[in-house]
């Protein structure tokens, strides 16, 4: 599987990472604790078998929007297979363009998660097999109650076959 995500600049990243230390210093489950050189905060736009390289143009053109305006409001949960604590990305106009943009360059993704109209933009901050996951709203961090503004800079693909990224800007 391949994605296509946003990456945010150094001082959001900076603060995300500020709040999966925290997590994990609390004993909650985070993303602090995953070590591969991959890991970093991002936002997932979609996910596909495969980027064709008949696509690569139109992705490279799309993408050639950024940077993009980002703000960060509340946590979100997402309880399935796994319990997932997310920081709510607010889309704007733009935003949803670009995800609707690359889900039509990249069809047949099957995810019916990135479909347009049903995509819960959100950096992760952590996840665990638990159903439901050991996030106490009260114990989290004031920082996630408080709105961030920052920019999405640049993008990138990570192929979970192989656990490589290739830059997409």
């Amino acid at each position: 599987m391949r994605t296509v995500e946003l990456l945010p600049d150094e001082a959001t990243e900076a603060r995300v990472r500020r709040v999966w230390a925290w997590l994990a210093a609390a004993g909650m489950p985070s993303l602090a604790g995953h070590r591969h050189p991959t890991n970093r905060p991002h936002l997932t736009l979609t996910t596909a078998s495969e980027l064709p390289r008949d696509a690569r143009p139109a992705l490279t053109a799309a993408l050639s929007v950024l940077p993009l305006p980002l703000r960060l409001e509340h946590t979100l949960r997402f309880e399935g297979r796994t319990s997932v604590l997310a920081w709510r990305v607010v889309p704007d106009a733009a935003l949803a363009a670009l995800q609707r943009r690359v889900w039509e360059l990249l069809p047949g993704a099957g995810n019916p998660l990135f479909e347009p109209d049903d995509w819960v933009p959100h950096l992760t901050l952590g996840r665990t097999r638990s159903r439901t996951g050991p996030w106490p709203a009260d114990l989290l961090p004031t920082e996630l109650s408080e709105p961030w503004e920052g920019t999405f800079t640049a993008a990138r693909s990570y192929d979970s076959e192989t656990r490589t990224v290739q830059c997409l800007t």
